[in-house]
C-alpha cells in the first residue's frame, strides 16, 4: 500500500467487510443486508481507487462523493445490523472505522469543493 491515508484505510476496511460479509452468511444465515454491506461497504475503496486516477479535479470530487455516500450507506447497514443482534453491540471498531473514514471523506469533499470555489 502507498501512502494514500484514505485509500490505505477503504481497502483495509473493505477486507474487514469482505470478512463481516463471510460470517453473516456463513454463521448467521443472514443474505439480503450482509449484501447490501458488502456493496456499499467495498465501493468506498473502489471509488477512492478510481478517484486517485481521477483527470480532473472534478473528476475526483465526483467519485469522492460516491465513496463518501457509500460510506454514509455502509453506516447505516451496520447500525441495522448491530440493532438487529446479527453484529455484537460491544464490538463497535467496525462502526468507529466506518464514522471516521466518513468524517476524513467529509473533510476531502469540503476542502476539494473550496478549492473547486463550489462552495
Amino acid at each position: 500500500m502507498g501512502t494514500n491515508l484514505i485509500l490505505d484505510k477503504s481497502i483495509n476496511f473493505a477486507i474487514r467487510i469482505v470478512r463481516a460479509y463471510n460470517y453473516l452468511q456463513n454463521e448467521k444465515k443472514e443474505y439480503v443486508m450482509s449484501r447490501q454491506l458488502l456493496k456499499s461497504g467495498t465501493s468506498i475503496g473502489a471509488n477512492m481507487k478510481e478517484a486517485v486516477q481521477a483527470q480532473s479535479k472534478k473528476d475526483f470530487l465526483s467519485k469522492t462523493n460516491i465513496a463518501l455516500k457509500e460510506a454514509s450507506e455502509t453506516e447505516f447497514w451496520i447500525e441495522l445490523l448491530t440493532k438487529t443482534e446479527y453484529f455484537n453491540k460491544e464490538d463497535k471498531s467496525l462502526m468507529n472505522d466506518c464514522v471516521e473514514i466518513n468524517k476524513i471523506l467529509q473533510t476531502i469533499v469540503k476542502t476539494t469543493k473550496k478549492n473547486l470555489n463550489m462552495l
